[in-house]
């Protein structure tokens, strides 16, 4: 499944995240609400994990907004709130389930795959495609081959998973932090380079020796795949 995990606790969240990983689901892991109601309005998940108490835009927040635009992914509460009150008001907010820290990794997994079945039976769930493509360009998921007009590329891990998680955004401005926390699983950091050093990399792979440039630099604000 492709789960989005709204988590700004930097222990918890890499581990939630890790945990649902090594199960073989996709995690877009976002320690920002509004970030992460800009990825769940862009693109389709099977599950959502909120955390009510994220700063600024809270989870609670965040699925009002996606409920308000008719968006009715199953969402699970993942919080400390564990009155009955707050319960309620998870409930009443569109969510569907609802668990209470401290929790067992085994039951958060049941009741999100639950939640996915739930999904399913609806018969609204989304293969996930094997193979990526934006024009000429192809990554294979599977046999980790990446080929741009029939010429094999040979990426670096980190440079595959980065240009994985550019061609499912395409369009689509990509920011600093979202790619240090979806590629690397950290937290915002001003003082590294790993990301510019990464793209300066792959681009030189994929776009340098092709007429068209793929990745595209927007000043100020990050970057943006294909046109």
């Amino acid at each position: 499944m492709r789960i989005l995990l709204l988590e700004d606790d930097r222990q918890l969240g890499p581990w939630v995240a890790g945990g649902l990983r090594e199960e073989g689901h996709v995690v877009d892991h976002f320690t920002d609400g509004k970030e992460a109601l800009i990825a769940a309005m862009g693109q389709d998940y099977d599950v959502l994990i909120l955390d009510r108490m994220v700063s600024g835009l809270d989870g609670l927040s965040v699925l009002k907004s996606l409920r308000a635009s008719e968006d009715p992914t199953p969402a699970l509460f993942l919080t400390a709130l564990g009155e009955v009150d707050a319960r309620v008001e998870g409930f009443d907010a569109g969510g569907d389930d609802y668990l209470t820290k401290p929790f067992a990794f085994v039951e958060l997994s049941a009741r999100v795959n639950a939640l996915g079945r739930r999904r399913d039976s609806n018969g609204t769930s989304t293969i996930e495609p094997t193979t990526l493509r934006y024009g000429v360009l192809s990554l294979d998921l599977l046999a980790r081959r990446c080929e741009r007009q029939g010429q094999v590329i040979d990426l670096m891990a980190k440079e595959f998973k980065l240009l994985e998680y550019f061609m499912r955004r395409p369009g689509r401005l990509v920011t600093r932090t979202m790619l240090l926390e979806q590629v690397w699983d950290m937290s915002f950091d001003p003082t590294t380079s790993v990301v510019e050093t990464h793209i300066s990399r792959l681009r030189s792979k994929i776009d340098k020796p092709f007429d068209d440039e793929l990745i595209r630099t927007r000043r100020g604000e990050g970057y943006v795949f294909g046109k």
